[in-house]
């Protein structure tokens, strides 16, 4: 059986790769059709996923079930565009399961689903909750004296919720230097900005103050991901700020909270391929 990793060589590869998961978001979002599909959140997330599953974890088609494979949950579910779109990429999801995203009896809907065929290990969507079950899992790995690591996604809209704080006090206790939780900090959420709703302020200061390796890193700069997510293990587990643009890569979309879950119109997916091209 053909195992499809992803060799990434060189940063302009990872460009490349996120190229091709913004071309598969922007598919997926025309796919939908009248279903809402969360657009802005997932492309502020793209690079951070490209440079994660395309360099760091050791995930694949044929690991899938396989007790020492990385884990990675989507704690921000309502993202899962970004999700589908590596997952595809890997050879994971095939081209014809994307077309039926948010379609009727389809298993891609608009927040992640457990399926380990399709190499999903939780439903999320409740958001707070993903990155509770994220500690759970890296207990586990510990208890079974497993070397693999844990990769949880948040938003920072999510870290309103106060299960993201309980989880974040109980993790450094716990010493779990298996798991690093990755913020998507793009300062939007679904109703406005961060600022207008919840204003959490500075949130390197925050993860830090609650005893975990921080680093705040651009969150569109492949290289400085990558060094983040290779900060040198310690008895601590690592929260990477990745400053962020919501909507990014296309003209409209970039930093318009309207794209939070806006439907894709023909007009707007060929303007989108355009800018792609000349990318």
């Amino acid at each position: 059986m053909e195992v499809c990793k992803l060799e990434i060589d060189n940063l302009d590869d990872l460009r490349k790769l996120s190229k091709k998961m913004r071309k598969k978001i922007l598919e997926m979002a025309l796919y939908a059709g009248a279903s809402s599909s969360h657009f802005g959140g997932a492309l502020s997330s793209v690079d951070i996923l490209a440079t994660l599953f395309g360099k760091i974890m050791n995930f694949n088609k044929v690991n899938l079930k396989n007790p020492e494979r990385d884990r990675f949950i989507l704690s921000k579910g309502h993202g899962c565009l970004v999700y589908y779109s590596i997952l595809n990429i890997l050879n994971i999801i095939d081209d014809d399961e994307l077309k039926t995203f948010e379609k009727d009896d389809s298993k891609l809907l608009g927040h992640p689903v457990k399926s380990q065929n399709i190499g999903i290990d939780f439903s999320t969507g409740s958001l707070g909750m993903g990155f509770s079950l994220a500690i759970g899992v890296a207990i586990a790995l510990k208890k079974k004296k497993l070397n693999n690591k844990v990769f949880v996604l948040l938003g920072d809209g999510e870290c309103n919720e106060g299960s993201i704080w309980e989880a974040a006090l109980c993790a450094p206790n716990l010493k779990l230097n298996n798991l690093t939780v990755i913020i998507d900090n793009n300062k939007f959420q679904q109703t406005g900005s961060n600022k207008e709703i919840m204003n959490i302020h500075d949130l390197e200061k925050k993860w830090s103050s609650f005893n975990w390796i921080t680093k705040k890193v651009d969150g569109h700069n492949h290289k400085e991901i990558f060094e983040a997510l290779n900060l040198p293990d310690e008895q601590l587990p690592k929260a990477i700020i990745c400053s962020t643009i919501k909507g990014k890569g296309f003209s409209f979309s970039e930093n318009n909270n309207d794209w939070h879950h806006k439907i894709m119109t023909k007009d707007n997916y060929e303007l989108a391929l355009k800018e792609l091209e000349n990318d």
